[in-house]
């Protein structure tokens, strides 16, 4: 009986624990599952279906691959607002980013008699007050509008060497603006004249990397043209311009256009200048072209509104009337037409004329006849002040019967030889023609305007010059005294600097050796001294030593830059030709210094002043004691 009484309460007992634990565990499944829901439910609201949610008896796991960190935090926060959030576990990954890309370094420098601004973004690696203070000698004021910002990131390929050519380029152009980018550099400029900017242009061309993509949009004023001259004529020789010349590039084309029209081939050339005397003048010369191809023959002259039309000894008369008739009436107004039909001369009745022959040595003969002996001297006289008082043989006769205009004419025709590299100037009682070979593309029209404007509108004369660009100025290489000049220019802008106490070129001056190099390529085998200076400091024999070292230094780097070092030297003068007062740290930093000299047949063996005088200097003495050290240590 009693243990019939404890079993029972033993049954009861494990019957209530085996309810209990039926109960919790259900109790548990049912938490889980209605936060498991509640959480899926509230993340899949808020658009997060990327998110994995298991619950784990009390706790709530997230997992997934977050987006960004914020989207995790946010998941985070909607899974707290709906279990506690010390319940919530967060397992989740954020998705990897890419690196956020650099920005696009730019600059722009401008240039103007104002001064230099210069705005933009450039790398933080870039020595910002090095260019600065460039920039500041240049315009000569210590004070630049620097607008420039700076990115801590990497400076991309090909921006250092865009910068340095930039910099150096606008030393060089006083009214300029220069955009920079990473291996390209746009420059926009004003030229004085068409010459200029061709010098430009080959100079800028010359001195840009390889590597480097350059933009030149160099302008240049029109040229004024008085008279406004055009000259067209067909001969034995074929259709030829003589002088072209247009009021717009739309006139030109037509222009040119009807010369083509007329026979012309190969290319002419006409200037577009300033100074025509109608808005027709287009209209006005291709008519007058169209008449000389009628006529079979002959030439048209344009000075200003005048025109001149001249046929062929022995072309037909009713054929010369009809031209002519039909030319005068259809011309634009303000035009005035001369036509003239030469008579057929005697071929075996010789005129009496003058002429003057220029050599491609530069040699003068004058030759034929003068009309009076004041003439003649006149006319040797101006020869000697043109092409120099060794150069003009005179041998030409008297005749007193040649015309009044004579002198005038010799007189002129010489001022036309003077626009020819070489060639011939005859003079006729009836014409004045003229024939050779120049480097200015625009001789032909210059000559014409001058005969023009010399001989009156009417007079007859032939020009028959060729442009050769081997005789070209502009185009040829420069000369020696223009190198010396150029690599000046260079080295004032950056200076060519050496470690302390050493013979190796510091990393800052190896652009500054690039553009030296580059001016070389063109310059060819120029006899050149590279000279090396010291200061003071020091003893003498030392510093005698490290300039001859620095000097080679210098060689040996054009060397490696594939320049034509043969007719180089390279020589240390030591402390020798101190170009300021060692007294002073600026005097003792001017004086420590590279140069370059041409050697010239009157060279002496210690070295002048030069036209580098102003060179950025660089260099100091290497120290042999302890005592001077310290002083070299700073240079």
């Amino acid at each position: 009986m009693r243990l019939s009484a404890v079993l029972t309460v033993t049954l009861t007992f494990v019957a209530a624990a085996v309810v209990s634990l039926v109960a919790a565990n259900f109790s548990v499944k049912l938490i889980e599952e209605t936060s498991e829901i509640g959480v899926r439910d509230a993340l899949d609201n808020q658009g997060m279906t990327w998110a994995e949610v298991q619950a784990n008896g009390l706790q709530v796991t997230l997992a997934g691959i977050a987006p960004t960190e914020a989207v995790r935090f946010r998941a985070l926060t909607t899974a707290g607002s709906i279990v506690d959030a010390a319940r919530v576990i967060d397992d989740m990954a954020v998705e990897a980013q890419a690196a956020i890309a650099p920005p696009r370094f730019s600059a722009e420098v401008l240039r103007n008699d104002s001064g230099i601004s210069i705005i933009g973004l450039i790398p933080a690696s870039t020595d910002r007050a090095a260019a600065i203070d460039r920039f500041a000698r240049m315009a000569g004021a210590p004070d630049v509008a620097d607008l420039l910002e700076q990115a801590d990131y990497p400076a991309p390929a090909g921006w250092d060497e865009a910068l340095g050519f930039a910099i150096n380029a606008i030393a060089q152009l006083p009214r300029a603006k220069a955009s920079i980018e990473a291996g390209r550099v746009s420059i926009t400029a004003i030229a004085d004249s068409g010459a200029a900017k061709a010098s430009m242009e080959a100079k800028l061309k010359r001195a840009a990397p390889p590597s480097l993509k350059l933009v030149l949009d160099i302008a240049a004023p029109r040229p004024v043209i008085t008279p406004f001259t055009l000259r067209f004529q067909i001969d034995d020789d074929g259709p030829r311009f003589d002088a072209c010349s247009a009021d717009t590039d739309a006139a030109r084309i037509r222009i040119l256009a009807a010369g083509t029209r007329a026979g012309l081939t190969g290319t002419a050339r006409c200037t577009v200048g300033m100074g025509v005397p109608s808005p027709n003048w287009a209209e006005a010369v291709t008519q007058g072209i169209d008449a000389v191809v009628r006529l079979e023959g002959g030439s048209v002259t344009f000075a200003d509104a005048d025109i001149t039309l001249v046929a062929l000894p022995g072309t037909d008369q009713s054929l010369f009337d009809r031209v002519v008739g039909e030319l005068e009436t259809s011309l634009p107004d303000v035009f005035a037409l001369r036509a003239e039909l030469p008579k057929v001369e005697d071929p075996d009745a010789g005129p009496p004329e003058f002429t003057a022959t220029l050599s491609p040595e530069g040699q003068v003969q004058l030759r034929g006849r003068v009309s009076n002996d004041a003439l003649r001297e006149l006319a040797a006289s101006y020869a000697k002040a043109r092409f120099g008082s060794d150069k003009v043989y005179m041998a030409a006769r008297l005749d007193e019967n040649l015309p009044d205009a004579w002198g005038p004419r010799v007189l002129t025709g010489l001022e036309a030889l003077a626009n020819l590299s070489n060639g011939a100037v005859r003079i006729t009682p009836d014409s004045l023609s003229i024939s050779g070979n120049t480097g200015n593309p625009d001789a032909s029209t210059e000559i014409a305007s001058l005969l023009a404007d010399k001989l009156g509108e009417g007079a007859a004369y032939d020009i028959a010059v060729q442009y050769q660009e081997k005789l070209d100025p502009v185009l040829g290489l420069p000369t020696p005294d223009e190198c010396e000049a150029e690599i000046g220019e260079v080295v004032k802008v950056a200076k060519i600097n050496f470690e302390p106490g050493s013979a190796t070129i510091d990393a800052s001056a190896l652009g500054t050796m690039d553009d030296i190099a580059e001016i070389l390529k063109q310059c060819g085998a120029i006899p050149l001294e590279i000279q090396g200076y010291t200061d003071s400091q020091g003893r003498e024999t030392m510093n005698q030593a490290l300039s001859q070292s620095r000097a080679e230094s210098v060689l040996n780097e054009l060397r490696a830059r594939r320049v034509l070092t043969g007719s180089f030297t390279a020589k240390g003068y030591g402390e020798d030709s101190p170009v300021a007062s060692n007294q002073t740290e600026e005097g003792r930093e001017a004086n420590r210094r590279i140069e370059f000299k041409l050697i010239r047949p009157d060279t002496v063996v210690a070295p002048t002043e030069t036209t580098l005088e102003s060179i950025a200097r660089s260099g100091d003495t290497e120290p042999d004691e302890a005592q001077e050290s310290a002083n070299d240590e700073q240079n």
